[in-house]
């Protein structure tokens, strides 16, 4: 049994995911690292915690998808309210996107910018994305060394006119500066000449056939070619069409280097199920039929789909036109930072998937892709960022309690499994009561 003098803290789980397998273990942590890993009672400590039976400890999760709008869009979502919000869903960091935000992270000024407002407020680790714009291409490499994790961009309008989109030579242009420099580009693809007028009206009907999947499966295809000439590496966010895999798979059976996540909305509803008026469902690329979403499932079994990421995307309620239900009038964007475990694991106890799949989904993945070292695993090195999950107890969803600033979200009301009840940020857990002490990532500076 190691000395209590070599660790600050122990916590003994009989059930935790560890290397991709639950197993009982003591996590020994010193200085919000973890240094040891043994067998339940081989660890003492001044401090040890000891998780009850129906609880799991994960490693916090790694949401790299996520939307805070601050500064310029503060009424939307913000450093503190999103954090909080991540905080309190299992979420230990989060990478934050370069756009809704105003400025937004185009050039190292509006990164500067973004931190200096964000530092003394995050309850959670937060990472950047720079953007990649029409004109910006000798901004990369200066925001690849002031340590952005990648490059977003948009192959059509991102509904925000300070964020224009690329056309296919410019994101070729920018892929190659990308690949120079050895960034990830990010990409929503999604095919313009696809897409139609969405009609006004409360019918979901009408805004689902105005993006197809071909729009997507379009747009794939072009990420495909773009990061096999220019020898980039590429990711595809928010896949919603499942017809876009096979591509995928095909490329990176080629060498390609291209990832692609999906976000908890899309393996949580479909199209069917969409009322009318409901526009809290609304998000691009848009949910789809049961059939599809049965297939984005598959994907992630088969290794087709890496990650299972947010995609928090929130407005303020009146942008969301309750009011009329009208879908061509709705903001399109779903707030979920602090639901994804939940969801997710919903879904996937209902289909058989262990939890230890929902892990690497979540956690392990994403981390790996952003090259954040010490992140999404428990592991001797890592942080000791965890998560504390009861799997089987349920809960109703109830907006007023979510964290995120606006309570919009089209879960509420609704049963979903699991339960996180506590989470560790380096080693101490994060008490939303009191003042946060998240920090500021760059790239290759985490562990």
């Amino acid at each position: 049994m190691a000395p209590p003098t070599e660790l600050d803290t122990v916590i003994r789980a009989a059930r935790a995911v560890v290397d991709g397998v639950e197993q009982a273990v003591a996590v020994g942590i010193r200085e919000g690292r973890v240094v040891a890993l043994a067998a339940y009672d081989d660890l003492a400590a001044p401090e040890v915690v000891e998780l009850t039976d129906d609880e799991v400890l994960l490693p916090g999760l790694v949401d790299t998808h996520v939307h805070v709008n601050e500064p310029g869009r503060t009424d939307w979502e913000g450093f503190a309210s999103a954090t909080r919000a991540a905080a309190a869903g299992g979420v230990t960091t989060i990478v934050d996107m370069p756009l809704n935000s105003v400025p937004p992270t185009t050039t190292v000024a509006a990164l500067e910018e973004k931190r200096r407002v964000a530092v003394d407020q995050v309850w959670v680790d937060v990472g950047f994305w720079g953007g990649a714009v029409p004109g910006n291409v000798a901004d990369l490499a200066p925001l690849h060394e002031a340590g952005v994790l990648g490059f977003k961009c948009f192959l059509l309008d991102s509904g925000v006119e300070e964020f224009p989109h690329l056309a296919a030579a410019d994101f070729a242009t920018a892929m190659a500066e990308t690949a120079r420099i050895g960034s990830l580009m990010i990409v929503h693809a999604e095919d313009g000449d696809e897409i139609t007028e969405c009609a006004h009206g409360t019918a979901y009907r009408g805004f689902l056939e105005s993006r197809p999947d071909a729009a997507e499966e379009r747009a794939v295809s072009l990420v495909i070619d773009t990061a096999r000439r220019t020898g980039g590496r590429a990711h595809v966010v928010h896949l919603s069409a499942s017809g876009a895999v096979p591509a995928l798979r095909a490329a990176r059976a080629d060498g390609v280097d291209v990832s692609v996540e999906t976000c908890p909305h899309y393996l949580h509803f479909d199209a069917a199920t969409v009322a009318d008026g409901a526009t809290e469902l609304k998000c691009c690329p848009p949910i789809r039929d049961a059939t599809n979403r049965d297939a984005l499932w598959q994907a992630l079994a088969d290794g087709d789909i890496d990650l299972v990421v947010s995609d928090h995307s929130p407005c303020t309620a009146d942008l969301k036109h309750r009011d009329t239900g009208d879908f061509a009038d709705a903001w399109g964007g779903i707030a979920s930072l602090q639901l994804g475990l939940p969801v997710v694991w919903t879904g996937a106890r209902e289909r058989g998937v262990p939890l230890t799949d929902v892990v690497r989904w979540m956690a392990t993945a994403p981390a790996r892709r952003v090259g954040l070292a010490g992140k999404g695993e428990i592991a001797v090195g890592a942080d000791a960022d965890l998560c504390v999950f009861a799997p089987d107890e349920e809960r109703v969803v109830d907006p007023a309690a979510l964290h995120h600033k606006n309570p919009v979200t089209p879960y509420a009301r609704r049963t979903l499994t699991g339960t996180v009840r506590a989470t560790w940020l380096r080693g101490r857990p994060v008490d939303l009561a009191a003042g946060p002490r998240g920090r500021l990532l760059r790239r290759g500076e985490a562990r």
